[in-house]
């Protein structure tokens, strides 16, 4: 393969997965969202979980079908663009992928069917169980993603044979690898917050136009709420995954942090433009030594690895890394300032007389969004020159016969499809969440009935929501 088809190879699975990875960090997410407003309907009988639950349903199911269909081509790219990775770790990257889909999916899209259409035709019980299997299948769906990725950050429990077969030689180990659990907490957090973030930007929204205000309070307190106590969370957790970064991958953590040259005690640097052709840093604003030790390995004097330490064909890019990090790390501390910034004021009954804050609160929906997207463009343009760690060079893992006008009309193609489908589904949850809420009148008229479910237009419903119902 000459090297401008290998380029255009990794833009197109790169555009793929960025493009598909948007979808599981919200659906995600929301499945657990539906559990949890599932049983707070349960717990307390109130009108309004049913009602948020009904409304955040109908988002979940397009974002949902969005997901498995921009997922599906990445399987086919193993085969197209890179078949000499797939053929090389099949024996380890196929069963796991196949058990992503004979487990997880299989289970998601089973209890799937019963949250659409078994609202008033199941006992609440059984729902909320469906609720959370599709919630825990999600989440399953997760966890074999991340154990497959780990293998290939850091390989373990395998031999490669004389033919440059990767044969697996210790399951308990490619599983259980330290790597997933720090990864795996750290995605799973992910999509909690950037869900928790849609919810209350959601509810900032409403409170802004003055519709729906008791709902747009329920979301703006529990969105919040939870973001609340995620984030921190997920601060700590990526600060674990760093670590691994630290131990396992020397050459992406030098990229990360900009450095140079190695140092004990090193300083640690917060911006900075990487200059990689005379391999130095232009207009550098730093925290003085230990500070990057300390960060790295905890301690006042350990050694922080530079970039000319490491062999040039076995360094990664710098410039995507380094700010990919950073703005990574900066929409995580501002969505913490939102978080608990919004939840004081909102104890302090003060939030509905603060436009501003509800302002900051509705734009700051893309932050999760693209905070998990630069997470991705961190952990896996810093894993280059490599495609599984130290193993397999990228170089070695495309199909070697394919040419340059071959892979640039696959990707015209796959960005004019993939636009299309994203144009039309971001348009349809637009109006989805402009509709509002609508309360499910009592049969017998009056006033929402608390014990009894509400139902959605074509997911089972026999009563038709209609747009005069009086807002409870």
């Amino acid at each position: 393969m000459d090297h401008t088809a290998l380029l255009l190879s990794r833009i197109q699975f790169a555009f793929t997965v960025s493009f598909h990875i948007i979808f599981p960090a919200f659906t995600v997410g929301l499945a657990a969202w539906l559990a949890f407003l599932q049983v707070r309907a349960m717990a307390s009988g109130r009108p309004l979980h049913d009602r948020l639950f009904d409304f955040w349903l109908k988002i979940f199911a397009v974002a949902f079908g969005l997901g498995v269909v921009s997922g599906i081509v990445m399987a086919f790219q193993f085969g197209t663009n890179w078949s000499k990775l797939a053929r090389r770790t099949g024996p380890i990257q196929g069963p796991l992928l196949g058990y992503e889909s004979f487990t997880a999916f299989a289970l998601e899209a089973s209890f799937f069917g019963v949250l659409m259409f078994g609202r008033t035709r199941v006992p609440r019980w059984f729902y909320l169980f469906a609720c959370l299997m599709v919630c825990f299948g999600t989440s399953l769906s997760s966890f074999w993603i991340l154990v497959n990725n780990s293998w290939m950050q850091h390989p373990v429990g395998f031999t490669m044979r004389p033919d440059g077969l990767f044969v697996p030689t210790d399951w308990f180990e490619i599983l259980f690898n330290s790597v997933v659990w720090v990864r795996f907490p750290h995605m799973l957090l992910a999509a909690y917050v950037t869900t928790s973030f849609c919810v209350a930007a959601t509810g900032a929204w409403y409170m802004l136009r003055g519709t729906d205000l008791p709902e747009a309070r329920a979301m703006i307190r529990m969105g919040l709420g939870l973001a609340a106590i995620l984030v921190p969370l997920q601060l700590f957790f990526g600060h674990l995954t760093g670590d691994y970064v630290v131990r396992h991958q020397p050459s992406k953590i030098a990229a990360i942090e900009g450095h140079w040259e190695s140092r004990a005690p090193a300083g640690e640097i917060l911006f900075a433009w990487p200059d990689e052709d005379r391999e130095t840093n232009r207009f550098v604003i730093a925290l003085p030594p230990p500070a990057g030790s300390l960060i790295d390995d905890g301690t006042l004097t350990g050694e922080v690895i530079g970039l000319k330490a490491i062999p040039k064909a076995d360094r990664p890019p710098v410039l995507i890394p380094f700010f990919a990090f950073r703005i990574m790390v900066g929409c995580g501390l501002l969505m913490l300032t939102l978080a608990w910034g919004g939840i004081a004021f909102y104890a302090a009954g003060r939030l509905e007389r603060a436009r501003w804050l509800q302002w900051g609160i509705f734009l700051s929906f893309p932050l999760g969004f693209v905070a998990t997207l630069t997470g991705w463009f961190t952990a896996e343009v810093g894993r280059q020159p490599w495609t599984v760690y130290g193993q397999l060079r990228t170089t070695d893992a495309a199909t070697p016969i394919l040419t340059t006008p071959q892979v640039a009309t696959s990707l015209i193609v796959f960005a004019a499809v993939y636009a299309l489908i994203f144009a039309a589904g971001t348009v349809y949850i637009y109006r989805l969440l402009k509709a509002g809420l609508l309360p499910m009148p009592d049969p017998a008229g009056g006033r929402a009935n608390p014990k009894r479910p509400l139902a959605v237009p074509g997911m089972g419903s026999d009563i038709p929501r209609t747009a005069s119902t009086p807002a409870e």
